[in-house]
């Protein structure tokens, strides 16, 4: 049997943005479906927002966004602090990681993914890889991009 995994991303109404940047970062292909194109009158507040969504690319890349429905409560905001040794603390439950062969091409996709982004650790080499770098982007979801180590 094979599994695969997704990230699923739950928005405020700013899914369908979130997906076109996305896309627009990584590439792709970007479905999004509106509650109102199920059947929700499109007369009410969240006719016209995304209950299913996704952006799928060639190259590996796939995420999953929806808005959920308007009366559900909001998260508390994360926050995230470097320690004197380096370590990165943060609240968040979970971060979206990419993972890349090149430095180039990881960095190419962190600076666009860094447009309005809060920098969390800026890209750069490691002491364990030859990029890593992690940001909150402009929709509040954290990232980490690297480069995949080779042994040797």
């Amino acid at each position: 049997m094979a599994i695969s995994t997704t990230t699923h991303l739950n928005f405020r109404g700013d899914a369908r943005a979130a997906l076109e940047f996305y896309r627009s970062v990584f590439g792709g292909d970007l479905t999004a479906v509106a509650y109102g194109d199920l059947g929700m009158p499109k007369d009410l507040p969240d006719a016209d927002k995304v209950v299913f969504g996704q952006v799928t690319a060639d190259n590996g890349f796939r995420i999953m966004a929806y808005d959920v429905p308007g009366g559900a409560p909001a998260a508390a905001a994360p926050t995230a602090t470097t320690r004197d040794n380096g370590m990165t603390l943060t609240g968040e439950r979970f971060f979206v990681s990419v993972r890349g062969d090149s430095a180039d091409a990881v960095g190419a996709l962190w600076d666009r993914l860094a447009d309005g982004a809060q920098v969390v650790e800026k890209y750069g080499p490691s002491p364990w890889t030859p990029g890593f770098g992690m940001l909150t982007d402009r929709f509040g979801v954290t990232w980490i991009l690297d480069v995949a180590a080779h042994a040797g």
